[in-house]
């Protein structure tokens, strides 16, 4: 006998902390090829205390809705535009894939070129 078992209510609610978010945008950011490392953001007065800020990336959720802003050292040989679309694309994806939330904006921020060049 086949039983299927079907939940009309749910049991609880989920709730995802803001570090969650940063650490899959982290991570998904320095996955993309040309990526150097994470940049530590804005230096302003206020920056050095904020809600939501880690590891260069900041985060604000919405009505269910995600808003990253990603501050980075790019490698000098690659693309600058090109690099940034694809880790909004990616780091969106991932958030909606890993997360279920829908994402509003991903504003990346190039802080600096990395003109270093790793010897084999």
């Amino acid at each position: 006998m086949d039983k299927k078992e079907e939940y009309s209510e749910t049991k609880g609610r989920t709730t995802i902390d803001p570090g969650v978010l940063i650490r899959i945008a982290k991570l998904t950011t320095l996955g993309v090829h040309g990526v150097n490392s994470m940049a530590s953001g804005p230096h302003k007065v206020g920056s050095i205390i904020r809600k939501n800020y880690a590891e260069g990336i900041h985060v604000d959720v919405e009505n269910n809705t995600v808003y990253a802003d990603i501050y980075l050292t790019l490698n000098h040989d690659v693309d600058l535009y090109k690099t940034s679309q694809e880790i909004q694309e990616k780091v969106s994806r991932a958030i909606t894939e890993m997360v279920g939330m829908n994402v509003g904006k991903i504003n990346i921020h190039i802080e600096d070129i990395n003109y270093v060049t790793k010897k084999p």
